[in-house]
């Protein structure tokens, strides 16, 4: 019995920890991934792009992306809670530089800044003077959902991260996006990815699993050099930081 106690502990904090991780995951990467995967709705007339001429599309968004890997937009983001009854709107900038650095500011009811230099991540909710700091590069859960959204955001080895099928529209195109990993089926059930013909993203939709849906529109996109700066973070004097998932 003495060493079934220490083995049963042992289980149940390893759990905990399994629990935590997927609720900082969804907390943490959903919003982030609204806002810089860029996803669409279906429209009416599309066309299915055979597999030829969408390998054929990746590389042309490829390219593109390598002339300019970086982008900056506003976003306007309603978020559709299955326990609630009205959505949630807010509203903000996010910037991105490839391969691994963004940052989210949002605005509203409940304000937030999240921030990543690929190493760090930080979460600052100013209404509350506190801070959540995560380190990166340790090859957990957290790293591989980061590097999932990078991936479908770069479109690097996209097509090893997800499934992707195609349409083609009058005005552009759309990829719909399913993950492969299991550990991201549990946090995300699909997202497509609606480009105008100058390949440039017009709008997001994310479906999680449970029905819950984040919507995303774009304004004001530049792809103008960003200062290191930006991806750059300090807790104001007086912020109460916490590292949730150890340090």
């Amino acid at each position: 019995m003495s060493d079934a106690i220490p083995a049963f502990h042992s289980r149940n904090a390893a759990r905990q920890r399994e629990a935590g991780l997927s609720n900082a995951l969804q907390r943490l990467l959903l919003p982030v991934m609204a806002s810089l995967v860029f996803l669409a709705v279906p429209l009416v007339s599309a066309e299915p792009v055979s597999p030829a001429d969408l390998k054929a599309l990746l590389a042309r968004i490829k390219e593109k992306r390598a002339a300019a890997p970086q982008v900056q937009a506003d976003f306007q983001e309603e978020k559709t809670v299955h326990m609630l009854n009205k959505p949630i709107a807010s509203s903000g900038k996010m910037w991105f530089q490839s391969p691994n650095k963004f940052r989210r500011e949002a605005k509203g009811n409940s304000p937030s800044i999240t921030v990543s230099d690929g190493q760090h991540l930080w979460i600052y909710y100013p209404k509350f003077k506190s801070a959540e700091h995560y380190s990166l590069g340790k090859r957990s859960p957290l790293d591989a959902g980061i590097a999932a959204i990078t991936a479908s955001l770069n479109l690097e080895n996209v097509e090893g991260t997800y499934h992707i099928a195609g349409t083609k529209e009058a005005d552009g195109y759309q990829l719909q996006l399913t993950p492969r990993n299991p550990s991201m089926k549990r946090l995300l059930q699909s997202f497509s990815i609606r480009l105008n013909n100058e390949l440039q993203v017009v709008r997001t939709e994310m479906l999680q699993p449970n029905g819950d849906r984040i919507i995303t529109t774009y304004s004001n996109e530049s792809r103008t050099p960003i200062p290191a700066s930006t991806f750059e973070f300090t807790p104001p004097a007086g912020t109460d930081v916490t590292n949730p998932l150890g340090k």
